[in-house]
């Protein structure tokens, strides 16, 4: 019996090892010609717009504050480095973070609260190495734009929001190929990950005898 759970791990493991590099990214369409290419050879999809796409899709864009505060605490800051790995393997992309606040309060009041909250994102994100000119607009809606309809305190609505809004005008990276260079790295960073979880995978079949 000990034998044969023995061999099922190293099963599992060299099933494990066969999986193509890229699985974990590949949503279905990975290197197929589909609807997303078709799109961006008849410009109805444009560079920028994919990027928006997938800024949104792996990393969370939104992060909340206590009531009446513009401070980042531990969490938003977690969340705010998660951005601003992402900014930096795209140096062409540019960025507007939005500033929200909850009902309570004038709306002139929160105007100013919500850029403050806005502030402080840029201001961590240049601080973590990002070009302040690519965090462009910074934009307050105040508390014209809440997640909950309530008039009172909600935590949910006290937030700041960040979206790709364009691209950095002749940026290098857009014509010359540095993008399929990031395309690559993850490719390959996702076979990294398969190794390990392959491996990890066997150490504990064989800890089970």
């Amino acid at each position: 019996m000990n034998k044969w759970i023995i061999t099922l791990g190293l099963s599992v493991a060299v099933a494990g090892c066969t999986r193509e590099a890229g699985y974990e990214i590949d949503q279905g369409a990975f290197g197929n010609a589909t609807l997303n290419n078709i799109q961006v050879m008849n410009g109805e999809l444009t560079y920028g717009q994919i990027l928006a796409q997938r800024f949104a899709a792996e990393v969370p864009s939104q992060i909340n504050f206590a009531f009446d505060s513009a401070q980042l605490d531990a969490s938003a800051q977690r969340i705010l480095l998660q951005q601003a790995n992402w900014i930096k393997q795209f140096p062409e992309a540019r960025f507007r973070v939005y500033g929200h606040t909850d009902a309570v309060g004038s709306q002139s009041y929160n105007y100013n609260l919500g850029l403050r909250r806005a502030n402080a994102v840029v201001n961590f994100l240049v601080q973590q190495g990002i070009s302040r000119s690519r965090l462009e607009a910074l934009v307050s809606f105040g508390k014209t734009r809440p997640l909950v309809a309530t008039t009172d305190r909600d935590r949910r609505n006290r937030r700041t929001v960040t979206e790709v809004s364009g691209l950095v005008e002749r940026h290098p990276n857009i014509l010359d190929g540095k993008y399929a260079q990031v395309i690559y790295r993850e490719y390959v960073q996702s076979a990294t990950f398969a190794t390990q979880l392959s491996r990890e995978t066997a150490v504990g079949s064989t800890s089970e005898q």
